[in-house]
């Protein structure tokens, strides 16, 4: 069975648009900001795309746009002033960042009550420890439970191996199913014998960026898999992480690329949006320097 991403966030958009549509009505206007330093070529096509999901479901989105040659400080100058304004809900930075800026430093300086990302130490910390609290989350792991869910993919006591272990993808998602009582298995590029414990999956998540890295002989009969992978092969054409023509013989769920993992990180930063405008996350006293 093809897990159809395409599909799902189409039906996400619909009920975003008629939530964000009463929002309006009650004098709410759910307002994106999202900051890209520099000219990276992918990253301006993630930008433009998150732009025309968010026009599409009715969210104001900002579209800050600041030169490669940006310091640290100005981006923070930028981050704070957004912070201060209560009608941006959602602050989002485009990460690769040039050299010169940390990172680090600059998603902790975004209010955890505006991390539409949900990398906010303190949002992952709430992530890690479970907690009862309501906050943002990385979208593509949240993306990902909803088609779990959506597919009605078994969570409890099932063995989840994530390929690949980054905080964008690998880490939180482990997290997450940890919460609904998943077994989880972290795996990378030096763990010894990945295929060995690849083919113990009953949910076998690929976040590597290496095409086809995953082949049908690594994959149990039946397993659930997520490709996160976005590639090009030596002809040019988007691949994922898994062996797709492969995979399909063995998997008994399996989702596409394109067409998966990746439409639904676009609507759940969407879905963030809103619910971040709604109010349903927990504004609790923050530290961060405003």
């Amino acid at each position: 069975m093809l897990i159809d991403g395409k599909g799902l966030s189409k039906q996400m958009d619909a009920a975003i648009i008629e939530k964000v549509n009463t929002l309006k009505t009650a004098g709410i206007e759910p307002k994106l900001a999202v900051i890209l330093v520099g000219h990276d070529p992918a990253s301006q096509i993630y930008v433009r795309n998150k732009h025309r999901k968010a026009k599409l479901v009715g969210i104001t989105s900002i579209d800050k746009r600041m030169p490669e040659t940006t310091t640290q400080d100005e981006l923070l100058a930028v981050i704070h002033e957004y912070n201060r304004d209560a009608s941006i809900h959602g602050i989002l930075v485009q990460l690769p960042l040039p050299q010169q800026i940390d990172e680090s430093a600059i998603i902790q300086a975004i209010l955890p009550s505006k991390d539409v990302d949900g990398f906010s130490p303190v949002n992952l910390g709430r992530l890690f420890e479970d907690s009862a609290e309501a906050y943002p989350v990385p979208c593509t792991p949240r993306g990902i439970m909803t088609m779990l869910d959506t597919y009605h993919v078994p969570l409890e006591g099932a063995h989840a191996v994530m390929v690949g272990s980054s905080n964008i993808v690998g880490r939180p998602l482990g997290a997450m199913l940890l919460n609904r009582n998943a077994t989880v298995s972290y795996t990378h590029k030096f763990t010894q014998d990945l295929s060995g414990i690849t083919r113990t999956a009953d949910i076998l998540v690929v976040a590597t960026g290496v095409a086809h890295l995953i082949k049908g002989q690594d994959i149990k009969p039946g397993a659930t898999v997520i490709d996160v992978g976005m590639d090009r092969d030596e002809n040019g054409k988007l691949v994922g992480d898994v062996d797709f023509d492969e995979a399909v013989q063995v998997a008994g769920k399996i989702t596409p690329v394109p067409g998966g993992v990746g439409p639904m990180t676009i609507t759940t930063l969407m879905q963030q949006t809103l619910e971040l405008a709604e109010g349903k996350f927990s504004k609790t006293r923050e530290r961060q320097h405003v």
